[in-house]
């Protein structure tokens, strides 16, 4: 008997759908381990919308194991899926690829210069480090393995004697297709098809139909190794198929029940491996809300093979901020590895818990990101101070920990924006980090750069990989003499009240107490003047001041946050710079 802990955090959707799932597992399997399963394609860069797919079941399935009860989180590779098209913008890739198109993925060469066997197996070996970082447990299934070992053989041979009962179901959705019309008004968007099907199969054909009717099988061809066969005969007693290949023209017969270079098609394979898994939970993509989607024909065909569809919600699509939906047939689309070289795994594992699998949102690498570690960083001291709420407390339990343990955290989590500040002025020079970083607070200065990591490490690969160049901070050599003489007395007087504080200000809080201090001491408020209790000029003095602090200090009207850029300018350089 399994140790219920019965979750507190009974206001998300992770615990419901546990609770769900949980009450279905019983009921079709008693005492089984729970069975939750995801399918990716390695048919190219597997993106962050693919990883919806993976984390929808995750956050189940560990909910699910925190309450003591044995799950199996399936990843089924697509690896024997055909290779459908060169993608665009991958490295060592070039159009010679197109040769292979109808081939497994399995013996597709991989890009030129992977240390990897195939194309399939470099694809994937990314997204596997990535799930590991994340903290995603999971059994990993190859389909090429499956199908080459004759694990399937069985299936295959029962959804051929009962081709007429699938070829029936398909037939209704066969007929209800749209008017040609209506379809060039509205044509289907290839980029959403894809991420929405997840498995990448959403182009398969439903089966291979020619003269000799419909069949659910396509071999893959002896002599040029492509799906571009049609099965011109079979008879059930002796499993004895003939096929031709209309790529080369090649043409066999084979016995089916010793024959493993093969698939099922797409909308057979699915139901399939629900029955042979016994997959109790699923999610889908958006697309499997429309008539004969692969999520409702399938909800048919599993039947066939004795087993029930599994729960399965529909998940939306991920973008990322200031681009479309996400789709892996475009080059350039980012990856989990991509977003975790800018933010650590439990900032992404939270944007992914917070949101229920129908809402979309959009994972940022401009700066967006400062402003969602802002919001990350809030909701961590919330949860420290108890004024969380339940929601809230369940998606943060849930992006720091699994049922297996904590996640690493960075020791010392200072505010990404200042890191990026940092590492943006010091260009790499690490003593010149620790330097700045140290002077943030003087009562507890930081020893060693590693307790700010690898939040340092991920602010700095941001900066150094999605800020223009246009928008990074160079730091002056010498004054900016002209602008100094241009200066009228009041702006002058703004700079010497600022020279005059600066040694006793020298923290982060105490320069931003100073920088926003000086127009209200100059208009003849107190420096510790609350907003409230000021005239709105003051916000225009406060705007003009901070402009010229930035132009003297490094040519432009904006840049970091002025406290930080001071702390990183140095006392020394600072005074140098603002004509003292």
């Amino acid at each position: 008997m399994p140790i219920v802990a019965q979750s507190t955090e009974t206001t998300d959707w992770v615990s419901r759908f546990a609770d769900e799932v949980i009450e279905e597992s019983e009921r079709r399997a008693p005492g089984k381990p729970v069975v939750v399963a995801s399918g990716l394609s390695p048919s190219g860069p597997i993106h962050l919308g693919n990883l919806r797919e993976v984390m929808t079941p995750h956050l189940v399935a560990d909910e699910i194991r925190r309450r003591g009860y044995q799950v199996r989180h399936l990843i089924s590779w697509d690896d024997y899926d055909r290779y459908r098209k060169v993608p665009a913008g991958v490295p060592g890739v070039d159009e010679s690829w197109a040769e292979h198109i109808g081939k497994p993925l399995t013996s597709v060469p991989a890009p030129a210069g992977s240390a990897y066997p195939n194309w399939a197996e470099h694809f994937k070996a990314a997204m596997v480090a990535s799930l590991a970082e994340l903290g995603v447990e999971f059994d990993g299934i190859s389909q090429t393995e499956q199908y080459t070992s004759g694990v399937y053989r069985e299936q295959i041979l029962h959804a051929m004697r009962h081709r007429a009962d699938i070829d029936a179901i398909l037939a209704q959705y066969r007929t209800k297709k749209a008017p040609a019309k209506k379809q060039q008004q509205k044509p289907v968007d290839e980029a959403e098809l894809e991420a929405a099907e997840g498995s990448g199969a959403a182009a398969e054909d439903d089966g291979s139909s020619g003269s000799a009717g419909y069949f659910p099988y396509k071999p893959y061809c002896g002599n040029c190794e492509k799906d571009l066969t049609t099965v011109t005969s079979y008879d059930d007693d002796s499993t004895e198929l003939t096929y031709s290949c209309t790529s080369c023209g090649f043409s066999e017969t084979v016995r089916l029940n010793e024959f493993n270079r093969g698939k099922l098609v797409w909308k057979v394979d699915w139901p399939m491996r629900w029955a042979y898994e016994g997959v109790v939970f699923e999610p889908s993509g958006v697309d499997h809300s429309s008539p004969g989607s692969s999520f409702q024909v399938g909800g048919q065909i599993v039947g066939i093979f004795g087993g029930k569809q599994p729960i399965g919600p529909m998940y939306a699509f991920v973008g990322i901020s200031g681009m479309a939906k996400m789709s892996s047939s475009k080059g350039g689309v980012p990856t989990p590895a991509d977003a975790l070289k800018i933010m650590e795994p439990q900032l992404l594992r939270w944007l992914y818990a917070r949101r229920r699998p129908n809402q979309s949102f959009k994972v940022a690498f401009d700066q967006e990101i400062q402003r969602l570690y802002d919001e990350w960083d809030r909701l961590e001291a919330k949860v420290a101070d108890g004024s969380v709420l339940p929601a809230d407390a369940a998606a943060h339990s849930r992006a720091v920990r699994t049922a297996s343990g904590d996640l690493p955290r960075t020791p010392r989590p200072l505010p990404y924006r200042t890191l990026a500040s940092v590492a943006d002025i010091t260009a790499g020079h690490e003593d010149q980090a620790l330097r700045i970083l140290s002077d943030l607070d003087p009562a507890n200065p930081l020893t060693s750069l590693d307790e700010a990591r690898p939040r340092y490490d991920k602010a700095e690969a941001w900066i150094n990989t999605h800020v223009p160049a246009d928008q990074r901070t160079i730091v002056r050599d010498e004054p900016d003499t002209e602008l100094l003489k241009s200066l009228d007395e009041q702006a002058r007087e703004s700079l010497r009240l600022l020279l005059d504080g600066l040694a006793d200000n020298w923290s982060l809080d105490g320069l931003t107490h100073l920088v926003y201090g000086v127009p209200k001491v100059q208009a003849g408020f107190s420096p510790d003047a609350t907003p409230k209790e000021l005239p709105a000029e003051i916000k225009t003095a406060q705007r003009t001041f901070f402009a010229l602090l930035y132009q003297l200090l490094v040519s432009r009207d904006t840049g970091p946050r002025l406290p930080t850029l001071l702390l990183a300018v140095g006392q020394e350089r600072v005074r140098t710079l603002l004509g003292e």
